[in-house]
């Protein structure tokens, strides 16, 4: 499928939904568990509740490094386009952003885009939007 402004999102339905809904659910469950525990299963009860917990920091943690990763990735693949099609590196007032949603835009547009952006101080969304001929990233994850 080709890739544009309206779908170049991604959900991957076995991580953002089952995985995510079944670490919801446990949590959910051992709540309740945890309040219909009697003396004796308190602290397994409570135990269960902190298991959950520690499941939704790994759940959360485990995508925004990875994020965070493949942000710096493209700030230095961008830059380096940019370079090659201007002979100089990106304007430093750039924000990284921006240079995330520039890498959409074809190597004709980039660099006057890119520039625009910085002067106009455009949002991601705006850069995205003000992309004439989508250049898809079919990598991120």
């Amino acid at each position: 499928m080709e890739q544009n402004f309206k779908n170049h999102t991604r959900l991957v339905a076995g991580y953002h939904g089952i995985t995510g809904l079944l670490i919801l659910a446990g949590l959910i469950g051992s709540i309740v568990n945890l309040i219909k525990a009697d003396a004796h299963t308190h602290y397994s009860a409570a135990l269960l509740v902190v298991v959950f917990l520690g499941l939704i920091g790994i759940f959360w943690y485990a995508r925004v490094f990875a994020l965070k990763a493949q942000d710096r990735a493209i700030r230095a693949e961008e830059n380096f386009r940019h370079y090659i099609l201007t002979g100089k590196p990106f304007d430093k007032e750039i924000r990284l952003s921006q240079i995330i949603a520039l890498r959409f835009a074809s190597d004709d547009e980039m660099p006057a885009l890119a520039k625009k952006a910085v002067a106009e101080k455009m949002s991601q969304k705006q850069i995205k939007q003000a992309i004439q001929n989508w250049r898809g990233d079919y990598n991120r994850v």
